[in-house]
This record gives C-alpha cells, structure tokens and sequence, in this order.
C-alpha cells in the first residue's frame, strides 16, 4: 500500500516506472502469501515463491535508490541516525494505522528512504525464511518424500 501511496505521489501515473513499482511491491506480497500457503504441500513451491518474493523486493529497492538518484535526494545510509530512527519505530508501532510512517505526507526524500528501510527488512527476514526453508528441505525432505517414507512405513508394520 505505501508503495502505491508512493508512486501515485512522486511518480508518474503514465509511466512504467510506476507500474513495474506497483507491479513488484504487489509481486512481492503476492508470492510471500502463496508460498506460504504451499508450505503444507511443497517445500520446493515455497523456496521457489519466496526466492520470487524477495527478488521482486529487491528489484522494488533499486528503483527507489534510482528515484533518489535522479532527484539529487540523499540515500540514508543503513546506520544513519534516520534510517535507525524508522526501524526502531518499525518494531515498536502495534498500531494498525494504515499509514504509519507518514508517506502519504512524507517529503519524497523521507517516503522513498523509508520504503529502503522497509524493503531492507523484509528482504532481510526474507532471507533467514529461505536459509530455514533450504534446511528443512534438506534434513527432512519435501513433501512427495515423506509421503513415500509413511507409506513405507505402513507398508512394514502391515
């Protein structure tokens, strides 16, 4: 959502930065849920969607640093008092304000290194998600496997 607010404030509406923007903070959200909902079934289907998922993030990353680029606007450095201000906000506001960082209102400079911050985040917990997913997958097998191990279980105490 605050991507859209973004876009619809700073970018174009007409241009395709603005849809390929739109399009992979949608993609990314789209695929985290997908692959989460193939977690029961596929192992695989989930470390494939969450790959898809991060790399849509990080392809959202690169056209904001591009915006700030271009704009002649400050990219915050990952410790810069302002970035370390949004994440400690990040993990303490429980809120569910629709918008709570303020991007609608927020000068282009602070929406769009906010939104780096985010991005930066999530891509981060993104992933640990495919480190522990890459792990289970290889001690416990996907899911096809362990279908075949219970049968062949019950195969022998029949």
């Amino acid at each position: 959502d605050a991507t859209v607010v973004f876009c619809d404030r700073f970018i174009d509406k007409r241009s395709r930065t603005h849809d390929q923007m739109v399009q992979a903070a949608r993609s990314g959200v789209q695929n985290i849920a997908e692959g989460s909902m193939a977690s029961a079934t596929s192992k695989k289907t989930e470390l494939k969607l969450t790959g898809v998922a991060r790399a849509s993030l990080e392809e959202l990353l690169l056209d904001f640093q591009a915006f700030l680029r271009q704009k002649s606007l400050r990219i915050w450095a990952k410790d810069s008092p302002e970035a370390l201000a949004v994440r400690k906000k990040y993990l303490s506001d429980k809120s569910d304000r629709s918008d709570p960082y303020g991007i609608a209102t927020a000068l282009p400079e602070v929406a769009a290194n906010t939104l780096i911050c985010m991005i930066n985040q999530a891509s981060y917990l993104l992933g640990r998600q495919l480190q522990r997913l890459e792990q289970q997958f290889l001690t416990e097998g996907g899911f096809t496997e362990k279908l075949y191990h219970a049968r062949q279980h019950a195969k022998r105490r029949s």
